[in-house]
């Protein structure tokens, strides 16, 4: 092994094995190694130009002789090697004398370094198990690799981040996560750990990691390089702040954004979507935005509205547009073979491929899936919809299939434009909305927004809006979006939504049912977007209409505010006030979003780090650095536990009743209230207001 240094780089070699330690940005570096005679040049997520930085490189020199043989007599088995170290800011990365790495921050502290078993002379850890710390071990007939990196774990770590799962646990430590999307899954492979360091695994592809109790193991079935990149700060906002530079912020959120969202399974008719916006006007309630959902479409591929049930969306998108509610549709990525794009897409390789056999999903159709990673076939879709959305009015898009969603997740049988689904596939939903950003950008627009399904580091920059996929209609459920949410933003996705009372199962008819969703829409008035949606059963017509051999669909049963019960309907239509009320400071927050990277909705710890429980506290959190909001997340509760962390006072939005931090309080929750505690400023003029 021997260490290199051409400018700021170090390169580790070893056979054909080069590792490459770049400082990248501040406070940061990025780690790649490959097998190959050169380097893969694919830069994934780490695509932003960051600030210049003038590391320092050091060499000394390590006694590595075998202890056995320290007396002066064996003087002649005496051995030096160079240890190397590299500094770029705040972050050090030291390589011994075998090529493995530890990291340490300004103050000497070991921030996490490479898990190695090897009998040897210097590891501190030696054993004779002769386990490397990184691997790329070549996958028989191709010229690919199967790669393992393997760091240590360290007793009381806290893990934050990774993006969407569906588990309750916001602590990362302990599990093991799929690297890949499903629906209501999204792997955002960066996390922020409770021991100063942010760490992004820059691949997209298929794998696992474990961030098990004896050490952190990431895998990729099938890559051509290994390559992450880590960064160190003083405080969670500073380790975010250096993340999201590297890999890019949301554009700022367009105002429609910041109000109250209406949707459900889907509206039938034009008719009928300008009657809920009708009503919601002459009620004098807030409306921004009105969702046309799936299958109001010609067929799958058409990409534009059916003439009999939307005879004139040009006038429904401007009746809408002088109400001020913007109009948003939904675009499937799925194509029938009836469809009339299917033959040229087929012809131009703009569907996704399939090494054994053929993928057809039956779902309402024979259908297969556009290929977002071919630059054609974005253009091409995006033309399709300038032509019969965005002319009519059209300027907010729901991405919805975005994972994409397959009918057996094979993903060594999937093949894209851009490589192997093995490879690639993590990156789907990142070039679908880009394709859309891309699209709307060359037209003009400056304020964008596209509501999707899934997301990969990055996704923010092209304006997604993700949402939390079709999860189930139960107490349990809006406890694990509440953890889905948190993780989605400290990996870096600051806008962020879920189904107000689930998508799947909710009855608005069942009294259980109207108290979940109760809960589950104040929660949401404190959420980064503020939007109902959900199937609402039965919603379904056992009698199934075709139109020209197309399923068509009922509209589902009533998913407004007014819809469930009318105790409930006050209930619902304060906190459409509420949301409005805290409008400007929900504007504020997504500007500094765009501006710094720092998450709307954040665990306790970003804003209270130096407070050890708030490093603790999962089922409450912060919508920036004003509220602290606690949903009640139980059947039947009427009263919250609560911690308010140490640093700051605290007041009761409801109340008034004021409270020292640093303590576990229990609060009244009636039915009608959320438990929101609002940050007092000595100048009490900058102490917020929720109340209308």
């Amino acid at each position: 092994m021997r260490v290199e240094q051409q400018g700021n780089r170090l390169i580790i070699l070893s056979g054909m094995n080069q590792v490459w330690i770049d400082p990248w940005g501040k406070d940061s570096l990025r780690v790649r190694m490959t097998c190959d005679a050169e380097m893969d040049a694919h830069d994934w997520a780490l695509t932003e130009p960051v600030a210049e930085t003038e590391p320092v490189i050091t060499v000394r020199e390590v006694d590595t002789t075998d202890p056995w043989y320290r007396g002066p007599e064996y003087a002649h088995y005496h051995r030096v090697e160079k240890e190397y170290t590299l500094t770029n800011g705040r972050l050090s990365v030291r390589v011994n004398p075998e090529g493995w790495l530890s990291f340490y921050n300004q103050k000497g502290d070991l921030l996490t370094e490479e898990y190695w078993r090897n009998r040897n002379r210097i590891n501190r850890y030696s054993t004779s198990l002769r386990i490397p710390a990184r691997e790329l071990k070549p996958v028989p007939g191709t010229s690919d690799y199967a790669l393992t990196a393997r760091f240590e774990a360290f007793e009381g770590e806290k893990i934050f981040g990774m993006g969407q799962y569906q588990d309750p646990q916001l602590n990362k430590k302990g599990a093991i996560l799929e690297l890949c999307h499903r629906n209501s899954q999204a792997s955002v492979p960066f996390f922020l750990s409770s021991r100063g360091y942010g760490f992004l695994w820059n691949n997209p592809a298929i794998g696992t990691c474990t961030f098990g109790a004896n050490r952190t193991e990431w895998t990729a079935r099938s890559t051509k390089k290994m390559d992450y990149f880590i960064t160190c700060g003083d405080t969670p906002a500073e380790i975010e702040y250096n993340y999201t530079a590297a890999v890019g912020r949301a554009p700022m959120m367009p105002e429609f954004g910041l109000g109250y969202w209406q949707c459900k399974l889907r509206y039938r008719t034009q008719e009928e979507l300008l009657s809920v916006a009708r009503k919601h006007k002459a009620l004098g309630l807030p409306l921004d935005a009105i969702v046309v959902d799936f299958f109001h479409w010609t067929r799958q591929g058409d990409f534009k509205f059916e003439p009999l049930d939307w005879p004139d969306p040009d006038a429904m998108v401007r009746e809408l547009k002088q109400m001020g509610v913007e109009t948003v549709v939904s675009v499937w990525p799925t194509v029938d073979e009836r469809s009339e794009n299917y033959g040229e897409m087929a012809d131009r390789g703009y569907l996704i491929r399939t090494d054994r056999g053929s993928e057809i999903s039956t779902w309402m159709g024979d259908v297969t899936i556009f290929d977002a990673t071919h630059p054609g076939a974005r253009r091409f879709v995006w033309e399709k919809c300038r032509e019969n959305y965005y002319r009519k009015g059209i300027r907010c898009f729901w991405l919805d299939e975005a994972e994409p969603e397959y009918n057996s997740y094979e993903f060594d049988n999937y093949r894209y434009w851009i490589g192997p689904a093995l490879q690639t596939s993590n990156l789907y939903p990142l070039y679908y909305v880009k394709g859309f950003y891309d699209g709307l950008k060359a037209e003009g627009e400056k304020e964008i927004l596209s509501l999707t399904r899934c997301a990969w580091v990055g996704s923010q920059k092209y304006a997604a809006l993700v949402w939390s996929g079709d999860v189930y209609s139960s107490f349990r459920t809006m406890r694990e979006q509440l953890q889905a949410g948190l993780s989605m933003s400290m990996a870096g996705i600051p806008w962020w939504t879920a189904d107000i009372g689930g998508f799947m199962g909710g009855d608005g008819s069942d009294p259980a049912f109207r108290e979940l969703l109760v809960r589950w829409f104040a929660w949401c008035c404190f959420c980064p977007v503020f939007r109902m949606h959900g199937e609402r059963s039965p919603w379904y017509e056992r009698e199934q209409e075709y139109r020209n051999g197309v399923r068509q669909l009922t509209s589902g049963q009533d998913n407004e505010v007014w819809s469930f019960g009318e105790e409930n309907t006050p209930i619902l239509t304060k906190y459409l006030f509420i949301r409005e009320k805290i409008r400007p400071y929900v504007r504020q927050l997504m500007a500094d979003a765009h501006t710094s990277g720092a998450p709307v909705m954040r665990p306790l710890f970003y804003d209270f780090p130096e407070d050890s429980e708030a490093w603790n506290v999962e089922d409450s959190y912060m919508f920036g650095p004003e509220l602290l909001v606690s949903p009640v997340m139980e059947a039947g509760a009427r009263q919250r536990r609560l911690y308010l962390p140490a640093g700051a006072g605290w007041k009761n939005a409801f109340t008034g009743e004021t409270f020292d931090g640093g303590r576990w309080i229990t609060v009244p929750a009636p039915l009608d209230v959320i438990p929101v505690m609002i940050r007092v400023r000595e100048d009490p003029a900058q102490t917020l207001s929720i109340l209308p």
